[in-house]
């Protein structure tokens, strides 16, 4: 191209698709672009992941996309880069005073966001972000959010579940190397969010205010054989370097009659030291075999204490199946498979970062609601597929609990109607008719979802780490055991009120008329 007098940053405000940008210049047009308008991101499925299904997912991207808001702008080479486009007869694609509006504006000081508190448990057609404001405005910002709430959320999911496979297991995130590019940044904090641990990324953990975790690759190892030196002297040199923290990967050459032997020995001088071996790391063969042999000889040697890293290609089946084969195997070689399970380690990466088996969260981004003559009438869109067809209006949202406490229905009510614990509550099924229950006043309790985020700018300062994972934590505690199922998963209901099912229904029959 021809070049700016400085770069133009790749992730600011022109960081959408075209068809954002054309839209609005329809409604600058046509004078609608200031008129207040109601969008809201949700998704329609659960993650499917062929051979196992998520009943739910984690809801991550939330912070990144605030901060990015504050931030992006119609600056000079934006509009410069916009003024270069052309249409098909090779006149410009965009008129100079849509442009000027676009540089007046700047970015999207008139929009206020209510959102899903990052870190909780989200279910399909619930609003995750409803976003108000100006409708060019408003319009302009669906890629950008779209992207970074569908992969995030998509990533702290997979988490999700790989932590309720490890069970109390420490699980490390490694991936990295597989990550999409920089996406691998916003791997690493939604695995964060989800259940992992640590990561081995540095600055993303350094960010994040965690100690970034990892132990050697198999290059070490071939390093020194490949200079004359052997195996063992490769442990010792690493253990040498860090004394504290040793953990020794065993399989560049033969498991058990190679590397394990060798770490022992290593093991051994590093204890006459006084100093304390932390573990070693089996990334290749039979995880679970080899885990209660390396066990039973770490016991033998006197270190009961030593952590046993697992990894390659570990997802949330693949530790369920290991620890069901320990908890079988492991008595026959003389193994505690409960002691064996505690001190085991879960190094996850290539299929948390990328979401094996479900690589993409279908989450859209729908007009519900135009504000006219100073009321809000509800927007619709029908299709032949029920899930597609849209829950209209301005809403809230709430999550109901039942009388054991757990989370057992989210349910959305239009925003002027009073929706109260002391009454009885309907619950509609949001596409069939025939589906519906009613509860009993003192039979359940409810929690409003979404909290306004930002007003002209950002609402609050970032999370810290540890309040969203506790967030995570406390939603999927209150699931019915069934909904966490990581194999055919209970569903979740999603309801409707007796009242935005009605409208629904009529906006429905209307557009088909």
């Amino acid at each position: 191209g021809r070049g700016y007098a400085r770069p133009m940053n790749v992730f600011g405000i022109l960081y959408t698709d075209l068809y954002q940008l054309t839209m609005g210049q329809v409604y600058f047009r046509m004078g609608l672009h200031e008129k207040e308008a109601l969008f809201e991101a949700f998704y329609r499925r659960n993650p499917d992941y062929g051979a196992h299904q998520a009943g739910y997912t984690v809801f991550a991207g939330l912070d990144p996309l605030l901060s990015w808001m504050e931030e992006a702008r119609f600056g000079e080479e934006e509009i410069a880069a916009l003024r270069n486009l052309k249409s098909r007869s090779g006149k410009p694609l965009f008129a100079e005073d849509y442009l000027r509006y676009l540089k007046a504006i700047g970015g999207f000081s008139g929009l206020t966001l209510r959102a899903l508190p990052e870190g909780r448990v989200a279910h399909p057609q619930v609003p995750l972000v409803s976003v108000e404001g100006p409708l060019l405005q408003a319009q302009l910002l669906e890629t950008a959010l779209l992207n970074r709430l569908n992969y995030e959320t998509l990533i702290a999911t997979k988490a999700s579940r790989v932590r309720e496979a490890a069970g109390e297991a420490v699980v490390l995130e490694f991936g990295l190397r597989r990550a999409p590019a920089k996406g691998g940044e916003s791997a690493t904090r939604a695995s964060l969010i989800g259940g992992a641990n640590r990561s081995s990324a540095v600055s993303l953990s350094h960010l994040l205010g965690l100690p970034a975790s990892g132990t050697h690759a198999h290059s070490l190892v071939q390093a020194f054989m490949a200079l004359g030196y052997s195996e063992e002297d490769a442990f010792r040199a690493f253990a040498e370097v860090f004394p504290d923290d040793a953990i020794l990967l065993l399989d560049t050459v033969d498991t058990l009659h190679s590397g394990l032997p060798h770490a022992i020995r290593v093991f051994e001088e590093l204890r006459r030291k006084g100093h304390r071996p932390v573990g070693v790391r089996i990334d290749s063969g039979d995880l679970a075999h080899l885990a209660i042999q390396v066990a039973r000889e770490l016991d033998r040697a006197g270190f009961p204490e030593v952590l046993i890293v697992l990894s390659g290609d570990l997802d949330e089946l693949v530790i369920w199946q290991i620890k069901s084969q320990i908890l079988e195997e492991a008595p026959r070689f003389g193994v505690d498979p409960d002691r064996l399970l505690k001190r085991l380690v879960y190094g996850v990466g290539t299929r948390m970062v990328v979401s094996w088996g479900a690589p993409a969260l279908g989450g859209v981004y729908k007009l519900v609601a135009v504000r006219e003559n100073g009321t809000w009438a509800p927007a619709m869109k029908v299709s032949n597929s029920l899930e597609k067809v849209l829950n209209p209006g301005h809403k809230r949202v709430y999550r109901v609990y039942d009388e054991r406490g757990l989370a057992t229905a989210d349910l959305l009510a239009l925003a002027e109607e009073e929706v109260r614990e002391d009454a009885p509550l309907t619950l509609r099924h949001p596409t069939d008719p025939s589906k519906r229950r009613t509860l009993r006043p003192g039979s359940f309790r409810l929690e409003p979802l979404l909290e306004e985020v930002y007003r002209g700018r950002r609402l609050f300062p970032p999370v810290p780490l540890e309040e969203l994972r506790k967030r995570r934590d406390r939603d999927v505690a209150l699931l019915d055991p069934g909904v966490r199922r990581l194999v055919n998963p209970h569903v979740y209901h999603v309801s409707l009120t007796e009242r935005l099912f009605a409208l629904k229904e009529e906006l429905v029959r209307r557009l088909e008329g």
